[in-house]
């Protein structure tokens, strides 16, 4: 929590009490049986795994993603950072904030970052200290958010929707948050389509290990993401998983072909 970091947070956080084992079972988000038996494996590990893949690689997180995204993660992240912009909020929420660049790209407004992997955390205030800029971080697990109720205007997610354990679970704690019309934006990766779906699909699969074997030296994080890419609810079915969890006016903006879509949606 704050205190690892030690950071001070805003009065309308709450601390997070005894971990609660969800009522409900992981959803079994668009499972393929295509899928080769290493992937199915990648995909099984629990928050625990994943946040280690996580700590191992957060020293060169940011280069991977330029390398690996060609720099378009920078101008992706800059469009959801226009939109909340353009929203005027009072308070952000940035959930898994990772290394800390959608929070610290976003301006004129009080931001918080949360994320459950410390190393990543460490990384964001490094670079919100060497930035001259307050960013206040929690750490916590998205599917149990130390905030209260209905106290922040805007949540935003980048490329951490596809690692909670429980999609539903998580997406309904992002609305919990949320005042009533506040609004969700999450930025993803996604399955691309049109004419350069192939390329960039072949891309996607096979780039992401062997530069991540060669930059990091943990091959095993780089193969988890197209992985987790090719069976994550994307499209329609996020949107309808949106709704479910009480948004409302929920909109869909593909991004560079499809290999990311920003979800736009309305606290009902």
């Amino acid at each position: 929590m704050a205190r690892d970091l030690g950071l001070e947070l805003p009065a309308y956080f709450v601390p997070l009490l005894e971990p609660q084992a969800s009522s409900r079972k992981p959803q079994a988000v668009g499972h393929r049986a295509t899928l080769r038996a290493m992937r199915q494996e990648l995909l099984s590990k629990q928050s625990s795994a994943i946040r280690g893949m996580f700590g191992r690689i957060a020293h060169r997180y940011d280069l991977l993603n330029r390398v690996l995204s060609l720099g378009r993660d920078v101008s992706w992240r800059k469009t959801v950072a226009q939109r909340v912009a353009a929203a005027r909020p009072e308070r952000v929420l940035d959930v898994c904030t990772g290394t800390g660049d959608l929070a610290l790209a976003m301006h004129g407004t009080t931001v918080i970052g949360a994320d459950f992997c410390l190393p990543m955390l460490r990384e964001a205030q490094s670079k919100s200290s060497a930035g001259k800029r307050s960013l206040p971080l929690c750490a916590a697990d998205a599917l149990r958010l130390p905030i209260a109720d209905a106290s922040v205007d805007i949540v935003t997610v980048a490329f951490g929707v596809r690692n909670f354990t429980d999609l539903g679970v998580g997406l309904a704690e992002l609305a919990r948050v949320l005042r009533p019309g506040g609004e969700v934006l999450v930025l993803e990766f996604s399955r691309p389509c049109g004419p350069m779906a192939p390329v960039l699909g072949w891309w996607m699969r096979n780039v992401p290990p062997r530069v991540g074997r060669l930059v990091s030296g943990d091959p095993e994080a780089y193969t988890y993401l197209p992985a987790s890419v090719s069976t994550f609810a994307e499209g329609r079915e996020m949107g309808r998983a949106l709704e479910t969890a009480g948004f409302s006016d929920v909109a869909i903006m593909g991004l560079t072909g499809g290999v990311a879509s920003l979800y736009q949606g309305r606290r009902s």
